[in-house]
């Protein structure tokens, strides 16, 4: 087992945490492989997937869905 790592989070800023998260999703992406994908994550695409195929949902334009998560709380 792994030792937990010991970030100062506390001391950080809101900007410098999403600054560090994206540092880390960017490494990320550079191995995907390297990241195993759960087999839930696998059914719910499958799930979605289906339910597009056979007109049960459909999809947003971005600008869209950000408009409408935007506007939530309103």
């Amino acid at each position: 087992m792994t030792k937990p790592m010991e970030l100062p989070l506390e001391s950080m800023s809101a900007a410098e945490k999403v600054q560090l998260m994206e540092a880390i999703w960017s490494s990320l992406c550079k191995t995907p492989s390297d990241v195993p994908t759960p087999e839930w994550h696998r059914e719910i695409l499958a799930e979605r997937t289906r339910r597009l195929e056979q007109g049960e949902a459909t999809v947003s334009k971005w600008p869209d869905a950000k408009d409408r998560l935007l506007n939530l709380d309103r």
